[in-house]
């Protein structure tokens, strides 16, 4: 059974436990995400995403709701990691653009703090670039006395010159 059937078959209740939403809202997010849909796939040319409108917003609700990484939403949906990221952000900048949700500058919140009704905060997994161990081929760090420096970085040599 799919998300579609699965869906329709919830009760209104089971929204909020599952989602983390209402009904409501998730009907209104819905409505968004396949209205901005149809305009931003103005023609037919590309290839169709794998993930449907409702895998989308699903998959950025239960991103939101349980900090799951991509790559265990990605096995559930059997798909790439980078398109579990995809849906996630192009989800997230559908909904700041509509103008649904948005934050107020610090200054207003701290204004009036009890105004706030409900705040989304995303920290999105990004990995982290280490340098591999035991190679010689990072930016040498710039030493005393020295005015010139040799730099390998991708098989390039670069001279820098301090002035």
């Amino acid at each position: 059974m799919n998300n579609a059937e699965r869906i329709a078959k919830m009760v209104a209740s089971k929204y909020k436990e599952i989602f983390g939403v209402e009904k409501y809202i998730f009907d209104r997010l819905l409505r968004l995400l396949e209205v901005a849909d149809t305009y931003q796939r103005k023609s037919s040319a590309g290839r169709k995403s794998q993930l449907s409108v409702l895998d989308k917003l699903v998959i950025t609700l239960m991103y939101w709701r349980e900090y799951r990484t991509y790559r265990h939403i990605a096995f559930d949906y059997g798909v790439g990691k980078s398109s579990i990221g995809e849906a996630v952000l192009q989800v997230e900048n559908t909904i700041i653009a509509s103008g649904l949700c948005n934050l107020k500058s610090t200054r207003e919140l701290c204004e009036n703090p009890n105004n706030i009704k409900i705040a989304i905060v995303d920290v999105t997994e990004q990995e982290i670039e280490r340098p591999k161990r035991g190679r010689k081929s990072g930016i040498q760090a710039r030493k005393r006395g020295v005015s010139r420096q040799l730099c390998k970085w991708n098989n390039l040599s670069i001279n820098w010159t301090y002035y």
